[in-house]
């Protein structure tokens, strides 16, 4: 995820890969366990509220906010065996506890028999259990081979499958990674991301400047760092043309994106087919009472100090003065509720779902991979793999996550490895839309000159929109 997207909700930034987690009314059709945002020595505490942001990496060496993402899996996450008071499986243990429990039980031979058969049995399924998970075990036959919608499984096929008319209404799933090229950074790339920028702000762990809670007890480290966020910066990507021109050919149903930066508005998609999941710059509220704020009265607090300083905008309603923050979810917030009550009906009308720069990390935003229709094809275009499925847990017939070739299952999963651009590029490359494309960039640094960020909240949509 990118400075830009949320974290998993990642709190700010300008994309953040971080997504956040609350209980889908839709239901989910498989559930991810919810975590909270402030990790531990080595691993995210779990979260009572299912309606909080989740992340699923650890503190060591991964930065998380609302903004980007770098490499995860869709497959349900296990307890972390190294997080206090997680369950653990201990297949070593089990079979000798009975003996362990009582006394030598001499005195009770129906007991002592009893004991015995009953271990017996327990070891039996122990062994059982140690065969069907053995981390290099594999299916003795490929899952239920099916007919691919595509002609090849690669980037032409894909091409081939939007030209045909059997792709109408494609469905974006963006990260981070789409808006690194506009100079925000990601939150986990070592040495360059956000997360490892961040020792002058003096934070206990990176990610604390994303969550809510550190936010109402110290929020300057976060204001400061929004102003260097701010959109009016930068320019949109290549990557956020493209997805303008799929929406001007009626090819683009929603874009979902955990980034904050609002440069697909910037770029001209219409704000109706855009889903900020982390929120972004152009509303801001009160985090006490919830009263709404023009996103210029936190402007002015961060760019309008004569001496150049950061000012923190309190809340003016009479005895509050509670913290006025741009509405980017932080660790610990709930997503936005357009985001709940879209998906649903997105997913299931998608037929076909580009995945762009992004870890799949976040949840809920990880788990909506497997929210389109069992024949729909999805493609990956991003710097690693991510999202793939569990060998061990495809051994057991789940079939969750991704399943790229050479896998023995793939058989509607493409990935085009390599940055974002390079990646749109060469699809518009294929699909015949090049000058489109090169053109799109063109208008749109011209029109990004007069951009200024979010407009007054009641004309912000329509104003972004003429800007992109």
């Amino acid at each position: 995820m990118s400075t830009a997207s949320l974290p998993n909700r990642h709190p700010i930034g300008p994309h953040s890969d971080g997504e956040m987690v609350k209980p889908d009314t839709a239901g989910p059709a498989h559930p991810q366990p919810v975590v909270s945002s402030r990790p531990t020595d080595v691993a995210m505490r779990p979260r009572e509220s299912s309606q909080s942001l989740s992340q699923t990496s650890s503190r060591q060496g991964e930065a998380q906010p609302p903004l980007s993402e770098s490499s995860g899996s869709s497959t349900p996450p296990a307890p972390d065996s190294h997080q206090e008071g997680a369950p653990r499986l201990d297949l070593q243990a089990g079979a000798g506890s009975s003996h362990e429990a009582r006394e030598s039980g001499a005195d009770d031979e129906a007991e002592s028999c009893s004991s015995s058969e009953s271990d017996e049995a327990f070891a039996e399924v122990l062994n059982r259990v140690k065969e069907v998970l053995r981390l290099d075990a594999q299916p003795q036959a490929p899952l239920s081979p099916r007919a691919s919608p595509l002609t090849s499984l690669d980037l032409q096929g894909i091409a081939h499958y939007i030209s045909s008319g059997r792709a109408r209404n494609i469905v974006c799933m963006c990260g981070a990674g789409i808006s690194v090229s506009a100079g925000i950074p990601d939150f986990r790339t070592p040495g360059t991301g956000l997360y490892h920028r961040l020792a002058e702000y003096d934070l206990p762990y990176p990610q604390a400047i994303f969550e809510i809670d550190f936010f109402r007890r110290n929020p300057m480290p976060f204001y400061t760092l929004a102003r260097e966020l701010y959109p009016g910066t930068f320019h949109p990507t290549p990557t956020h043309h493209f997805l303008k021109l799929l929406a001007e050919r009626g090819l683009l149903l929603r874009c979902y994106t955990q980034n904050i930066d609002s440069l697909e508005v910037a770029a001209g998609l219409p704000p109706d087919l855009v889903i900020p999941a982390h929120g972004n710059f152009d509303s801001a509220s009160c985090v006490a009472c919830g009263r709404s704020y023009d996103p210029a009265y936190v402007r002015e607090a961060l760019f309008g100090q004569a001496d150049g300083s950061v000012a923190i905008p309190r809340c003016s309603s009479k005895g509050c003065k509670g913290l006025v923050k741009p509405d980017i979810v932080m660790f610990g917030e709930d997503l936005p509720a357009r985001f709940w009550s879209s998906l649903a009906d997105d997913f299931a009308a998608a037929d076909l779902l580009i995945v762009m720069g992004t870890s799949l990390v976040v949840q809920p935003f990880a788990s909506l991979i497997d929210r389109v229709g069992e024949g729909v094809p999805r493609l990956l275009i991003n710097r690693e793999l991510v999202g793939e499925g569990d060998a061990a847990l495809r051994a057991v017939g789940w079939r969750k996550g991704f399943e790229f070739p050479p896998r023995p299952a793939a058989w509607r999963d493409v990935a085009q490895l390599g940055d974002c651009d390079a990646g749109v590029g060469a699809l518009a490359d294929l699909l015949g839309f090049t000058e489109d494309l090169q053109a799109a960039v063109g208008r749109g640094r011209g029109r990004q000159a007069g951009y200024r960020g979010p407009a007054p909240a009641e004309t912000c949509l329509t104003a972004g929109g003429a800007a992109g």
